[in-house]
C-alpha cells in the first residue's frame, strides 16, 4: 500500500512538474513578446484578454487547429519523429531540478520538491540535451528542402562547438562540491551569496556558461539554424500545425531548463543571498533567479545583431574553449592547494 502511494505521489509530482513548465513556457512567449515592445516603444499583444494576458492560449488553439501538412518528398516516418525527439529531452530535464529545500510528510509518504535525485543529475542533463541535435538535424533533412536541411546542419556544426565549453563549464561546481548531483551542489552553497559558485570559481565560468546556453538554444545572437533573413525559418521551415509546436515548445523549454542548471551551479539554487532573508521562501528565491535568466536571454535578443557563422564557430573553438579548459586547470590546481 506504501509503494502504491509513494508511486502516485511520483505520478503527481511529474504532472505537477510538466504542467507548470508548459505553463511557464507558453507565457515567457507573452513575456518575451512584451518586454521586447516596450524595449522597442510598442504595445505588443494587446487584444486578446486584458493586456494580452490570453494571447498564449489563443496561439496555442490557433496551432492546435491549423492543417498539418507534410511536404511530398519528405521522409514522413522521421518528418514525423523529429519534433518528438526534440521536445522530450528538452522536458525530461527536468525530473533531477531541486526547486526548493523542505520535503513535505502526508503519513508515510514523503513529497520531496523535486521528481528524483540522482548522483549523476548533471550528466543525466547533459546526456538527455544532446539528443535535441538529432531531432533538429533529423527534421531539417526529413523536410526534403534546402532551407530546412542547411538549418539543421548548421544546429549539428554549432551544438557540437559550443557542447564542449558548456560542459567544461559546469566542472568548476561539481570539483567544489564533488558531485554530480544538483541537490548536493545546492547544499554546498548554502550559507550566503559569498558561498555561491560564480563568486568561489569567479564569474568567468557562469559567463562561459551563459553564453554556450544561449548558443546551445539557438537564440540571439546565436540563432543561425533559424535565420528568418537567410534560411526562411531555417530548420523548421516545412513544418506547421502541431509539429511546428513542438519545436517552438522545446526552444522554450530549453531556455527554462539551461536556466535552471545555471541557478543550481552558480547561484546557489534555493539559497537567500543574506541570512536575513531566509525568511522567503525558497521556491521564490528559485523562481526569481530563473526569471533574472530568462529575462537576460530575451534583452539580449532586443540588443545584439546576429553574428556570422564564421564568426561564432571561430568564438566556439578558438575563445569559449581554451578559455574553458584555462578555467578547468585554475579551478582544479586551486581546489589542490587549498584541501592540502
Amino acid at each position: 500500500m506504501e509503494l502504491a502511494a509513494q508511486l502516485l505521489v511520483i505520478l503527481i509530482q511529474i504532472a505537477a512538474v510538466m504542467g507548470v513548465v508548459l505553463l511557464h513556457v507558453a507565457y515567457l512567449t507573452y513575456a518575451e513578446r512584451k518586454v521586447l515592445s516596450d524595449m522597442q516603444d510598442r504595445l505588443g499583444p494587446m487584444e486578446v484578454g486584458p493586456h494580452g494576458l490570453l494571447q498564449p492560449i489563443a496561439d496555442g488553439l490557433k496551432l492546435f487547429f491549423k492543417e498539418d501538412i507534410i511536404p511530398a518528398g519528405a521522409n514522413k516516418i522521421i518528418f514525423s519523429a523529429s519534433p518528438i525527439l526534440v521536445l522530450v529531452p528538452a522536458l525530461i530535464g527536468f525530473a533531477v531540478v531541486p526547486f526548493g529545500r523542505d520535503s513535505l510528510h502526508i503519513g508515510d509518504v514523503e513529497i520531496t520538491p523535486y521528481i528524483t535525485d540522482i548522483n549523476i543529475g548533471i550528466l543525466y542533463i547533459l546526456a538527455f540535451s544532446s539528443l535535441g541535435a538529432y531531432g533538429i538535424l533529423l527534421g531539417g533533412w526529413a523536410s526534403n528542402s534546402k532551407y530546412a536541411l542547411l538549418g539543421g546542419l548548421r544546429s549539428a556544426a554549432q551544438v557540437i562547438s559550443y557542447e564542449l565549453p558548456l560542459g567544461l563549464s559546469l566542472v568548476g561546481p561539481i570539483l567544489l562540491s564533488e558531485s554530480l548531483s544538483m541537490m548536493t551542489m545546492t547544499h554546498a552553497q548554502a550559507g550566503g551569496f559569498w558561498n555561491w559558485y560564480v563568486v568561489k570559481t569567479t564569474p568567468i565560468p557562469f559567463v562561459i556558461y551563459m553564453i554556450c546556453a544561449i548558443a546551445e538554444t539557438n537564440r540571439l545572437p546565436f540563432d543561425l539554424p533559424e535565420a528568418e533573413s537567410e534560411l526562411v525559418a531555417g530548420f523548421f521551415t516545412e513544418y506547421s500545425g502541431m509539429r511546428f509546436s513542438f519545436f517552438f515548445l522545446a526552444e522554450y523549454a530549453n531556455m527554462i531548463l539551461v536556466s535552471c542548471i545555471g541557478v543550481v551551479a552558480f547561484l546557489g539554487g534555493w539559497q537567500a543571498p543574506f541570512a536575513f532573508l531566509e525568511f522567503i521562501p525558497p521556491i521564490v528565491w528559485f523562481l526569481a533567479k530563473v526569471y533574472f535568466l530568462l529575462f537576460f536571454y530575451i534583452w539580449l535578443r532586443a540588443t545584439v545583431p546576429r553574428l556570422r557563422f564564421d564568426q561564432l564557430m571561430a568564438f566556439g573553438w578558438k575563445i569559449m574553449l581554451p578559455l574553458s579548459l584555462v578555467m578547468v586547470l585554475v579551478i582544479s590546481v586551486a581546489k589542490y592547494i587549498l584541501t592540502h
